[in-house]
């Protein structure tokens, strides 16, 4: 017991110290040589490790967007301002998964505790973005009385249509759409802005409603003993939260499956996220439901879904096949030595770096097994999902929907682009922010720029559904395509549902007349 303790007591010192070092580190002022450096650093590693990095965007353009910026590093700046500087030009790669990591404040053990019995103060609001303008779509909380389709125009003075703007070069999707900013900024505008600005107890914000302007003050308050025990409530863990993959900071679930009428004709899956958590579990359950039912119709809504496991959708695709399938091409790398410079240590406490000494001449030789070189020269890694896979006994023989928008990326663009060629579902709803011929993301090899010590992750894999392309280098376009509108969302109208569920009665109304 006293050597735990002592090896406690040094790892707490030394979480501290690396607390403190990193944040003192990040305010510093770094030379404009210094950050040239690591705009040379940051470009070679791309070339390096990136295994499509031109896919929408010449050599010779990208180039030229590397050589201006450094024309106009001319003098000192943070790590933070040195983000705002090299993010927007990374975001030309068009690439959604390759961005540098913001370098946002690190937080003691005590500073961590005070602000779990602290309420949000923009947390707690949903919001909605359109074009330059940021609304107030849910106030659950009843702050501050502010209504549902309120404007917010600025904070603490600042215009927030400035902060959208400058927040817009922050982020990119796959490709040329354009259907993926609203969706994502409306989540990460307060991540950039608490980066930029800090963590605030109180702010002053403007608002718009109803052409009526006014001047308000959000205030951080305290969590009440009701609201802690809540949150202990959402800590634990029941087999139902487990099944759906409950997440406790939203009080939602990644999952969520049920039947919408009465005879259980029509069955309708939620998945926010493909977390792989528990997933094989939850689909064997839900399609042994709907074939107990023996169900014609299923709709499965993976609007807001940002991706996730191969894995998972892999799993889904084979409750949905009619016959085995391959659900994606075999993922190129840059060269057959990338897989191995993933920096296996970089996190690793001291007790970690022991264990994961011990752990990595497994690692080596799996990594290894699965590197291949092409008879096209071209190397690649082989994944069970570029592999030949059988539908479940219970794969679903219905009508299929799958509910899209620009939200759905990642993985949720794979599926939908796959499901899509092979004619097996109608995709209703809106482009999605994913592109419709894959994406480059898989594992990550997770570079720091040496000088200004910001990270960043590259992905390694170009993951391409198993499809003939269309290179049209955009998202996967709906069949039937329909948008929704603020006031859909806070009226709680699903037009994009409302379609399907209209298009199936018309289906088994023209059953009865046959």
């Amino acid at each position: 017991m006293k050597y735990i303790l002592i090896v406690l007591f040094v790892l707490s010192v030394f979480s501290c110290t690396s607390v403190k070092k990193y944040n003192e580190q990040r305010l510093s002022m770094i030379p404009p040589e210094k950050l040239r450096e690591d705009i040379d650093f940051t470009y070679r590693k791309l070339q390096e490790m990136h295994p499509n990095l031109n896919w929408y965007i010449s050599k010779k353009d990208l180039d030229s967007k590397f050589d201006s910026l450094k024309t106009t590093i001319n003098k000192s700046l943070t790590p933070t301002q040195f983000y705002f500087k090299l993010q927007p030009v990374i975001t030309k790669i068009r690439e959604g998964h390759l961005s540098l990591r913001i370098p946002s404040k690190r937080f003691s053990r005590k500073e961590i505790k005070a602000l779990k019995n602290k309420k949000g103060l923009f947390g707690r609001f949903e919001y909605y973005v359109e074009g330059d303008h940021l609304y107030f779509i849910e106030n659950k909380d009843s702050i501050q009385n502010i209504q549902p389709g309120t404007e917010l125009l600025s904070i603490n003075g600042v215009p927030v249509s400035g902060y959208l703007k400058k927040y817009r070069e922050l982020i990119t999707s796959d490709g040329y759409n354009s259907t993926f900013f609203p969706h994502y900024l409306k989540d990460v505008f307060f991540n950039f802005f608490v980066a930029e600005k800090g963590i605030m107890d109180s702010a002053k914000i403007e608002t718009l409603y109803k052409d009526k302007r006014q001047t308000l003050t959000l205030k951080r308050e305290t969590k009440d003993k009701k609201d802690l025990e809540k949150d202990k409530a959402e800590k634990k863990r029941s087999p139902e939260k487990k099944l759906k993959d409950y997440v406790a900071s939203t009080s939602s679930y990644n999952r969520n499956f049920k039947f919408l009428d009465k005879d259980s004709t029509i069955a309708y899956m939620k998945i926010k996220s493909f977390s792989r958590t528990f997933s094989n579990k939850f689909y064997k359950q839900s399609f042994a439901k709907i074939k107990d039912a023996e169900s014609s119709y299923l709709i499965i809504d993976i609007r807001e879904n940002y991706g996730g496991s191969l894995y998972e959708i892999n799993q889904l695709y084979s409750y949905l096949a009619p016959e085995p399938f391959v659900l994606i091409k075999p993922a190129q790398l840059a060269s057959t030595s990338t897989p191995l410079k993933t920096n296996y240590f970089r996190t690793a406490s001291p007790l970690e770096f022991i264990l994961k000494t011990a752990g990595y001449p497994g690692y080596f030789i799996y990594q290894t097994l699965n590197i291949r070189k092409g008879k096209d020269g071209i190397a690649y890694y082989t994944m069970k999902e570029n592999k030949l896979t059988k539908p479940k006994l219970n794969a679903f023989r219905g009508k299929v929907y799958v509910l899209i928008n620009g939200g759905s990326f990642s993985a949720s663009s794979i599926i939908s682009s796959k499901l899509k060629f092979d004619r097996r579902v109608t995709l209703v709803g809106e482009e999605t922010g994913g592109a419709n011929d894959g994406t480059v993301a898989g594992f990550y090899s997770y570079q720091k720029l040496p000088n200004s010590k910001i990270d960043l992750p590259i992905g390694l894999l170009l993951v391409q559904p198993n499809i003939t392309f269309e290179n049209t280098q955009k998202g996967v376009v709906p069949d039937v395509e329909i948008k929704e509108s603020m006031q859909d969302i806070i009226d709680k109208k699903d037009t994009q549902l409302d379609w399907v569920k209209s298009d199936i009665q018309k289906l088994k109304d023209s059953k009865i007349w046959d």
